[in-house]
C-alpha cells in the first residue's frame, strides 16, 4: 500500500469517527489504531471526550495506546483539568492502560476525590497502575477517605482499588471500621473480607459487614 492510499484509508476512518453509527464509529476507531499516526492523536483525544458508546471509547483508548506515550501522555494529562467529566473519566482511564508513571504526579487528591462518581472510579484505578514504589500508603489513605460513597459499582471499585494496594490497606481499614459513620465502618469490614476471600464476592461481604455492625464481631447481638 502506498503513502498516499495509507492517508487516504487515514482520513476516511476519521471521517468514521464522526457518523452517527456506533458501529462505524468503531471500525474507524480500530483503522486509525492499526496505523499509527501522530497527526490524529489530538483528534483521538477529543473524541474520547464526547463519544456516547462504551465500547467505541474503549476502541478510541486501544488508538492512543498504539501511539507513543510522549505524544500521548501531554494531551492526555491536559485532558484532566478539561470540565467536561467524561474527558477527566476518559483520559485518566486511557491513563491507566498506557501505564507510564511519569502521568503520577498529576493523578492528584482532587480527582480521587472527585464529585463525578465515574471520574473518581477512573482516578482510583490509574492511581494504584501508577503509583511507584513507597508511595502506597499515602495513597491508601486518600482512597480511605472515600469509603463509603455512592453505590455498588463505586463501592466494589473503591474496594478493588485498596485490594490493590496490598498490605497497604490494612492500617487504614482497621481505623476506618472505627469511624462513626456506619456506611464508612460497613465498607471498610466488607473491603477487608472480600481481601481475605475473593471468590465470595463483594455482595457476599457487604452483607457479612451489615452483620458484624449489628450483632458485633461475636456474631451476638449487642
Amino acid at each position: 500500500m502506498t503513502m498516499a492510499n495509507e492517508a487516504t484509508n487515514t482520513m476516511r476512518a476519521l471521517r468514521g469517527l464522526g457518523s452517527e453509527s456506533a458501529s462505524v464509529r468503531l471500525r474507524a476507531a480500530l483503522a486509525v489504531g492499526s496505523a499509527p499516526d501522530p497527526r490524529w492523536v489530538d483528534e483521538l483525544v477529543g473524541r474520547c471526550a464526547i463519544e456516547p458508546d462504551f465500547q467505541v471509547r474503549e476502541m478510541l483508548t486501544w488508538a492512543l495506546t498504539r501511539h507513543s506515550p510522549a505524544l500521548t501522555l501531554p494531551r492526555l494529562l491536559g485532558e484532566l483539568r478539561s470540565e467536561p467529566a467524561q474527558a477527566r473519566s476518559q483520559a485518566l482511564h486511557t491513563l491507566s492502560k498506557i501505564g507510564d508513571r511519569q502521568a503520577w504526579p498529576a493523578i492528584t487528591r482532587e480527582l480521587m476525590t472527585d464529585p463525578d462518581d465515574e471520574v473518581a472510579r477512573s482516578a482510583w484505578r490509574a492511581a494504584v497502575v501508577l503509583v511507584p514504589a513507597g508511595a502506597e500508603s499515602e495513597l491508601a489513605g486518600v482512597l480511605a477517605t472515600q469509603l463509603g460513597r455512592g453505590g455498588r459499582e463505586t463501592q466494589l471499585s473503591l474496594s478493588r482499588a485498596l485490594i490493590a494496594l496490598g498490605e497497604a490497606m490494612t492500617p487504614v481499614l482497621r481505623a476506618a471500621q472505627s469511624d462513626p459513620r456506619p456506611d464508612v465502618r460497613r465498607h471498610a469490614i466488607a473491603t477487608e473480607k472480600l481481601s481475605r476471600d475473593p471468590d465470595a464476592g463483594f455482595d457476599f461481604a457487604i452483607e457479612e459487614a451489615r452483620r458484624v455492625l449489628v450483632l458485633g464481631p461475636s456474631g451476638q447481638e449487642e
